[in-house]
């Protein structure tokens, strides 16, 4: 009974968590505003840990979720979007959430637009106030996968990414078909798991700042890639070559990256 129970969940779920009058709050932006806060009393736990301020943190925070929004939309439009020339030509678009004068929100967002994003305005930040740019990153490193699981059991609630047909019992059925809850198998590999991995095992073995967040930009590439094996791929995109889908061509960027930081950061 409970196994059917799950099986069946989205039937008994409503992505719409409350209404305020026009306004749908959706479990989704529930889950990301989440996600959020624990990211951020997360950085302020790990950065009084590592020498980062809470003013430092305050400040940064704003600077790094916005480019994070932007980022992650943007990075939506340009890889998952083929016919995204009007987009292109008017980006100011991108962020309109009426549709014939209809509220109907943003939707589709990029994770590894997101980290674009979020580097650029890193960058600018770090510049501007001269800050440990290594230690920062560490501090996110430490923060980032923990809050991540919200976002990701905020997909699943909402039923925004679809796993690949199973036969497994632990399949939920979407549109008659049983399939891979991919947005757990996300939560616990690209979150919890990696969040242990870099805490619980790594850290005690770090040398230099950098290497924390060197092993959580590989780390998150190779569980992405490997969630991808169980995830549908994007249906205006499909495959983009073989039976590789474009998320594991973005994760692949990241391993390279990772790897290349942690070795430059930890041969210092």
């Amino acid at each position: 009974m409970k196994l059917e129970f799950w099986q069946h969940i989205y039937s008994h779920i409503n992505p719409i968590a409350f209404e305020m009058g026009p306004l749908q709050i959706h479990w989704y932006s529930l889950m990301y505003i989440l996600a959020l806060i624990s990211g951020y009393y997360l950085a302020l736990k790990f950065g009084e840990k590592l020498g980062v301020g809470k003013k430092i943190i305050d400040e940064y925070f704003i600077w790094a979720e916005v480019g994070i929004i932007l980022g992650a939309r943007f990075g939506f439009v340009l890889f998952y979007m083929p016919d995204n020339s009007y987009y292109l030509t008017h980006p100011w678009e991108m962020f309109n959430p009426f549709v014939n004068g209809k509220f109907v929100g943003i939707s589709g967002m990029s994770y590894h637009g997101a980290v674009i994003g979020f580097i650029v305005a890193t960058l600018i930040y770090v510049k501007y106030r001269k800050v440990d740019f290594w230690k920062l990153m560490d501090v996110v490193a430490l923060a980032v996968p923990l809050a991540y699981v919200f976002g990701r059991i905020g997909n699943f609630l909402n039923g925004r990414i679809v796993g690949r047909i199973t036969d497994m019992p632990w399949g939920v059925y979407i549109d008659g078909a049983l399939r891979h809850p991919i947005g757990i198998y996300e939560a616990f590999f690209e979150g919890i798991l990696l969040f242990i991995i870099i805490y619980w095992w790594y850290k005690k073995m770090q040398k230099n700042s950098g290497e924390l967040i060197g092993l959580y930009v590989l780390g998150y590439g190779v569980f992405r890639s490997f969630c991808e094996l169980f995830r549908e791929p994007d249906p205006q995109l499909g495959f983009i070559f073989w039976h590789i889908t474009m998320g594991e061509i973005l994760s692949s960027f990241m391993i390279l990256l990772g790897i290349w930081i942690l070795y430059k950061r930890r041969k210092i």
